[in-house]
C-alpha cells in the first residue's frame, strides 16, 4: 500500500489551529485563509466508496477532489459540502462510484463562505476501496483512547500506538469502542512512579467530565491533536464502534447520576442524545437512512471478509445481578433479528463479529451488577440469553467461520470458546480475540464464567504488584492485526504491543459448510 505522509506542519495545525480557537475565541479571522483543523479521515469503505472527513474553522466550503494516482493526474472534483456551526464546522461527505480495489488519493481544501477567494492549504489523503475479487487483506483493531488520565503528552511521543500500526499499512482499523473518555478529566501533571512528570496536553473541555453538546465534541477533537493519530487518520480508513466512555463508565438509557457529583446534568438520556450528536458528527460513520444514528452494521470488504458491528450499548436494559431467567434487554430484537439476517445472507469466508465487549469476561458495575453480558458461572441467565440466542442460531443456520473482536478491558487476550466446556452447549466453537488499550490505563486480568466455556490460550497484562492504571509508557498498549491470505483464506490473528513485537499468534483455516 502506498505511503503517505502528513508534513510536520501539516499534522500539528490542527492542535494549534484548536488551541488559539479556544484561547481567543473573539479572534476576528476574517483577513486569514481557512484552516482544516484536525487532519482528515476516511471510514466504512466499501467497493465503491467510502466516507470522508475533516473539519474547518469557520463557515467554509469542503471541496474534495480524488484520482488513482498519488500525484492527482486527471483528479475527478466532487459536489462541495458546506459546513457551519451546527455540526461544529465539521463535515461527511459519502464518495460514490469509485473504482473497486483500488488505491484511492483524496485532496481536501476549505473556501471561507464570506470571501470565497480565501482557501485553506489542501490535505491530502489515501485509503483503498474493498475489493470484489480474491486478494489479500490486512487489518488492524484495538479500543481505548486517552483513558484514565492518560492524555497527549507530546514529550513522549503522543499517542504512539497509532504511529505502530500505521508501520503495518494496513487496509483499514476497526476502533472497538471507548473511542474517547468523555467521563474521564485530564490533569496537567501526573507524577509516575519513577519520579518522572506525565504532562498532559491540556484543553478547557478535557478539565472537567463532558455534560454538553460542545464537550462531547471536543473530547473528540482533543484526540485528534495528536500528530500520530492524524497521521494514521489520513491513511488508513476508521471503522468505529462506541461502548461506554463515549458518554460515561457504564451507563445504561434509564440510569440517573444522582451520586455522581461531577455531573449537574443527572439524566443519561439527555448525556447520550449529546454524545450520541458528537459521535457521528466527529466520525465517518456512515449514516443510515431508517436510523441515522445507529451503531450496528455491516461493511463488506470483498468475498473474503465480512465485518458485523455489534452496538451492546443503545439498547439495553438496566446493570443487574443479570441472572433474570427470561432475560434482560441487551442487544436488542431489531439489532438481534438484523443480525440473523445478515449472517445468513453473508457469502463472505470469513465473518467478523466486532463486538465492543468481551462475551466470557466478568464486567461488574459495583459490587452487585454487571457490565457485559456475563454474570457467573452457570448457565444462560439475562443478557447473556441474548447471546446464548445468536449463538445457537450461527450453529443452527450452518453459519461458518465465525471471529470474534474486541477490546475493552485494557489488556490483550485470546480466547477459545467451545460447547464441551460450557454450561450452554447449543453452538460451534469459535475464537474471540481481545486487544487494547490503544491509549489509555492498563488493567486485568478480568475473571471469567463457564456459561459459554472460554479458555484463555494467551493473555498479557500488568501483574498484580504493578498495581492498576499503569500508564502507556509503561509499554502495556495493545493492539490486534488480522492477514487473510487470497490463495489459502487462511486467518492470521496477532497479538500486538506498541512497541510492535509480536506476542501470540494464531493460523485459522476456514470451515467449508454446504
Amino acid at each position: 500500500m502506498p505511503q503517505i505522509k502528513l508534513s510536520r506542519r501539516q499534522t500539528l495545525v490542527g492542535s494549534a489551529a484548536l488551541m488559539t480557537s479556544l484561547a481567543m475565541p473573539g479572534l476576528s479571522r476574517a483577513q486569514s485563509r481557512p484552516i482544516l483543523t484536525h487532519g482528515v479521515q476516511s471510514g466504512d469503505i466499501a467497493h465503491d466508496g467510502a466516507v470522508l472527513w475533516s473539519r474547518a474553522d469557520r463557515e467554509a466550503r469542503m471541496m474534495v477532489e480524488w484520482s488513482t494516482t498519488e500525484s492527482f493526474q486527471n483528479p475527478t472534483q466532487v459536489q462541495a459540502l458546506n459546513v457551519g456551526a451546527p455540526t461544529d464546522y465539521t463535515g461527511k461527505l459519502a464518495l460514490t462510484g469509485l473504482p473497486s480495489d483500488q488505491d484511492i488519493f483524496y485532496r481536501m481544501q476549505m473556501v471561507d463562505l464570506g470571501d470565497l477567494n480565501a482557501t485553506s492549504k489542501p490535505i491530502t489523503g489515501h485509503f483503498r476501496t474493498a475489493p470484489q475479487g480474491l486478494r489479500d487483506i490486512s487489518f488492524v483493531w484495538s479500543g481505548d483512547t486517552a483513558g484514565q488520565g492518560w492524555g497527549i503528552d507530546i514529550d513522549r511521543g503522543g499517542m504512539t500506538t497509532y504511529a505502530t500500526m500505521l508501520q503495518h499499512a494496513p487496509d483499514f482499523m476497526i476502533h472497538s469502542g471507548d473511542t474517547v473518555y468523555a467521563d474521564g478529566p485530564l490533569q496537567h501533571e501526573v507524577e509516575l512512579k519513577d519520579g518522572t512528570l506525565w504532562k498532559n496536553v491540556m484543553i478547557a473541555q478535557k478539565t472537567k467530565v463532558a455534560e454538553t453538546l460542545d464537550e462531547f465534541r471536543k473530547q473528540y477533537l482533543y484526540n485528534m491533536m495528536d500528530h500520530n493519530v492524524q497521521a494514521f487518520n489520513a491513511q488508513v480508513p476508521v471503522l468505529y464502534q462506541w461502548d461506554d466512555h463515549e458518554v460515561t463508565n457504564n451507563w445504561y438509557p434509564n440510569e440517573q447520576l444522582i451520586s455522581d457529583d461531577r455531573y449537574t446534568e443527572k439524566s443519561v438520556a439527555r448525556l447520550a442524545a449529546r454524545a450520541t450528536r458528537a459521535f457521528h458528527e466527529m466520525t465517518p460513520i456512515r449514516s443510515n437512512p431508517s436510523e441515522p444514528e445507529r451503531v450496528y452494521r455491516k461493511v463488506s470488504y470483498g468475498p473474503l471478509l465480512d465485518i458485523f458491528f455489534l452496538d451492546m450499548r443503545t439498547y439495553r436494559g438496566d446493570n443487574t445481578a443479570n441472572t433474570e431467567a427470561e432475560g434482560a434487554q441487551f442487544l436488542g430484537a431489531e439489532q438481534l433479528a438484523w443480525l440473523k439476517q445478515e449472517l445468513s445472507a453473508s457469502q463472505a469466508t470469513w465473518k467478523i463479529m466486532a463486538s465492543d465487549m468481551p462475551l466470557g469476561m466478568l464486567v461488574r458495575d459495583g459490587d452487585a451488577a454487571f457490565e457485559n453480558g456475563a454474570n457467573g458461572d452457570g448457565p444462560a441467565l439475562g443478557r447473556e440469553l441474548d447471546i446464548a440466542e445468536l449463538l445457537r442460531f450461527i450453529k443452527h443456520a450452518r453459519v461458518a467461520n465465525t471471529v470474534w473482536l474486541t477490546a475493552d478491558v485494557h489488556y490483550t487476550a485470546a480466547h477459545h470458546y467451545s460447547p464441551d466446556r460450557a454450561q450452554f452447549q447449543d453452538f460451534d466453537p469459535f475464537w474471540e480475540f481481545v486487544s487494547g488499550p490503544l491509549h489509555a490505563g492498563t488493567f486485568g486480568p478480568n475473571d471469567y464464567d463457564n456459561t459459554f466455556g472460554p479458555e484463555v490460550r494467551f493473555a498479557k497484562h500488568r501483574s498484580a504488584d504493578q498495581g492498576v492504571n499503569l500508564p502507556p509508557s509503561d509499554g502495556y498498549q495493545f493492539f490486534g492485526k488480522v492477514d487473510i491470505a487470497a490463495d489459502t483464506q487462511v486467518m492470521t490473528v496477532r497479538l500486538m504491543d506498541s512497541a510492535d513485537t509480536e506476542l501470540w499468534s494464531v493460523d485459522l483455516a476456514p470451515t467449508r459448510r454446504t
